[in-house]
């Protein structure tokens, strides 16, 4: 019986266009002294490939006919001793790398081990790992592996894929110089894509000057809202200030959520009047009737997706506002005439209010993978037996 182990030594997320690694080990589990010295294990073949299947939701989402046929023909083409990496994946395989072929004829003493390394690059045109309500995309590495007139057996190991639009072109993100032209006289070190993109990350995502919003309704000004910045890594802290100073509108209480929207394509919609599907992720609400001033600290979640856009589906991120203001000015307390007196105030019973809703919105960058394979419950090892 051989032992096939995968594992992938930096953890399970990946940018598009990085190298992925994968350590795989076939172990012969047979010990010594229950075989005689000349008796071996032996596997055929084992190959490896890359797959990236899409799952829709049939009630919102209609894939054009080209699309099925090809996502059929892929589902039952081979048989049993030949290797299809999407056999028993559900939807559609929307992206396969060239397979890899790590060994034929591998022979095996009992207790050898033999120890393959598979490199491939992710395509930069890729789509992003997602789980969305209407749309799925999911990364494998499938690793297929036959013995003699047995049938093939497949072991897989999910990972998780983000995408960094304009990679290939820096000057898309250099809107005021912020990358400085290299001296030519000094020997370039050729960076990785992965120092490149950090890079970018920390240049879009860096504290410019503030943005400013006014919030105002059909009666007057509510509130005044500043933001340091309007673009995020995930595992970010999105930081805002309220400022009722010069409100002439009372305000009550106010929320803030954090929410994706994930909008269909219009050819690939089930229905011409299909919406926008509406995730929320953290909310922060808090009363401030007589408040000068408030603020919020809302974290982006490590674990969810950052925009994208694809040929299904594209995903957006907003901060949704809800402010509750009185239709009536409303006394607050009156100040004490002696500094060491205390003063109780006692709000109406009731008071006539409405709401008011605001969308604002962001701009939500993937984070180092790193650090978002610190926080991931993929598994990054796997293992069959043969």
């Amino acid at each position: 019986m051989i032992e096939v182990t995968a594992s992938l030594p930096r953890g399970p997320v990946f940018l598009a266009g990085e190298i992925i690694h994968c350590d795989i080990v076939f172990i012969n589990g047979v010990k010594t002294e229950q075989v005689s010295k000349n008796e071996v294990d032996c596997l055929a073949w084992a190959s490896v490939q890359v797959i990236c299947q899409c799952t829709v939701s049939d009630s919102r989402v209609q894939l054009p006919r080209s699309q099925l046929l090809s996502a059929e023909d892929a589902s039952t083409s081979g048989g049993e001793t030949s290797f299809v990496p999407n056999k028993g994946e559900r939807g559609l395989t929307v992206l396969t790398t060239k397979p890899k072929i790590l060994f034929c004829d591998l022979k095996l003493q009992p207790g050898e081990m033999r120890h393959f390394v598979f490199e491939d690059t992710i395509p930069t045109d890729a789509p992003p790992s997602f789980r969305g309500q209407a749309v799925k995309y999911s990364y494998k590495i499938i690793i297929g592996t036959q013995r003699f007139e047995h049938p093939t057996k497949l072991l897989r190991i999910p990972f998780r894929v983000m995408v960094l639009y304009g990679l290939n072109d820096i000057s898309v993100y250099n809107e005021s110089g912020e990358f400085p032209p290299s001296n030519p006289f000094l020997k370039r070190k050729e960076n990785s894509l992965l120092d490149v993109a950090l890079q970018v990350l920390s240049t879009v995502t860096a504290r410019k000057s503030p943005h400013s919003y006014n919030i105002t309704n059909a009666k007057g000004k509510v509130a005044r809202f500043l933001m340091f910045k309007q673009a995020y890594k995930l595992g970010e802290d999105i930081v805002g200030i309220f400022d009722f100073t010069d409100g002439t509108v009372p305000c009550v209480q106010y929320s803030v959520t954090l929410q994706s929207e994930e909008q269909i394509a219009e050819e690939c919609r089930r229905k011409a009047s299909q919406g926008v599907a509406v995730t929320s992720y953290v909310k922060h609400q808090e009363m401030c009737l007589h408040t000068l001033k408030s603020s919020i600290n809302i974290p982006l979640p490590l674990t969810a997706a950052p925009g994208f856009i694809t040929d299904i589906v594209c995903l957006r991120w907003r901060l949704h506002f809800e402010f509750v203001t009185s239709c009536e000015p409303i006394e607050g307390p009156m100040r004490p005439t002696n500094p060491d007196e205390n003063v109780t105030w006692r709000g109406p019973p009731t008071v006539n209010v409405e709401t008011m809703v605001w969308d604002l919105p962001i701009k939500v960058f993937p984070p180092n993978p790193l650090h978002a394979s610190s926080v991931t419950l993929m598994r990054t090892s796997s293992s069959i037996r043969v």
